[in-house]
């Protein structure tokens, strides 16, 4: 018989990687961010759904199609450097998408959950943006070009569509949001 709290050690000790090298952080970066983007196409889906504001529901549903990319080009980098990707749970992405969802079930004026989805979508944003730039950090300082290129192309593409939810937010969603009496 196996005492409850062994099999929680064991889960933690089999999930930990050791980080002797560069190389160990860049593929921890990878599954990190396979993990953040995996967790996020079960997420956009609910944001689309709760969202209101017709630019807003394409957003996500866009945002959707280019997160499919994404977990492509990762699964690409691991491919090519025969790395597995699987068995870790990015626990940032996992709050993030937490604290979204309590947003969708607050009993809120559309309008104003559609202002708050666009900040709980520009979190996720913003916690890619730093992930993916890390990545290219990583993999241009090893050397490997083409990940580096694969992982800058995704960055470029958060950063664009966190410039989409600003000026969604600023032209028309926080302008609806605030005349809500």
């Amino acid at each position: 018989m196996e005492w409850p709290a062994m099999n929680g050690l064991k889960q933690t000790i089999h999930t930990l990687m050791k980080l002797n090298t560069l190389q160990d952080l860049f593929i921890h970066e990878l599954k990190d961010l396979y993990s953040a983007e995996t967790q996020l196409l079960k997420a956009l889906p609910k944001m689309a759904k709760a969202a209101t504001n017709p630019d807003l529901k394409a957003g996500f549903e866009e945002h959707l199609e280019q997160t499919k990319v994404h977990v492509s080009r990762l699964e690409q980098i691991a491919d090519a450097n025969d790395y597995k990707l699987s068995g870790h749970k990015c626990k940032a992405m996992e709050g993030l998408i937490e604290e979204g969802g309590e947003l969708i079930s607050e009993d809120a004026e559309a309008h104003v959950r559609d202002a708050g989805l666009i900040g709980a979508a520009q979190r996720v944003e913003h916690y890619e943006m730093a992930a993916y730039g890390t990545a290219r950090a990583l993999a241009t300082c090893l050397g490997y070009d083409d990940a580096a290129e694969l992982l800058g192309e995704t960055l470029e593409e958060e950063r664009a569509t966190d410039e989409k939810l600003t000026e969604l937010a600023e032209s028309i969603v926080n302008s609806e949001a605030a005349a809500v009496a």
